[in-house]
């Protein structure tokens, strides 16, 4: 049971997953339909990066626990910075290809070829998505450090 009580009483690891789940939370009322949607808050993609908020709070944690100048920040830096590119990059133009094969597959359906489930488009972020949830994971930090 001590590995588990470790990790429950982790404050830079709790604080971590709360920016994330904080981020996905604020989801909910900034889609594109101006509304409200819970739904929201289980999804990938969308206003702010959640993965962005995550990263950036653990690494100003970290930062302010081991200093800016050490290897434990450095570490978590680079890996945060290949996860908010990736976040704004691969994943974004996976986003993209799904869009232009759901037209594609609008374009069969009104043609009666085949039946296919669409795709999900929202799965990356755009830069300012991104961006907004790298602020949102420091101020979580500096708030609740």
């Amino acid at each position: 049971m001590g590995f588990f009580s470790e990790i429950f009483s982790n404050r830079v690891l709790g604080i971590s997953i709360f920016a994330c789940f904080l981020a996905q939370f604020i989801k909910i009322f900034t889609g594109k339909e101006k509304r409200i949607q819970f739904s929201r808050i289980f999804t990938s993609g969308g206003m702010p990066s959640s993965h962005s908020s995550f990263v950036t709070s653990l690494g100003v944690l970290v930062g302010i626990e081991r200093g800016f100048d050490s290897i434990d920040f450095a570490i978590v830096a680079v890996f945060a910075l290949i996860i908010m590119y990736d976040a704004s990059g691969v994943r974004r133009a996976v986003g993209k290809q799904a869009t232009i094969l759901n037209q594609i597959l609008d374009d069969i359906h009104h043609k009666k070829h085949i039946e296919q489930q669409k795709l999900k488009e929202l799965i990356g972020h755009t830069p300012k998505e991104v961006w907004f949830g790298a602020l949102l994971g420091i101020a979580t930090a500096l708030i609740m450090s």
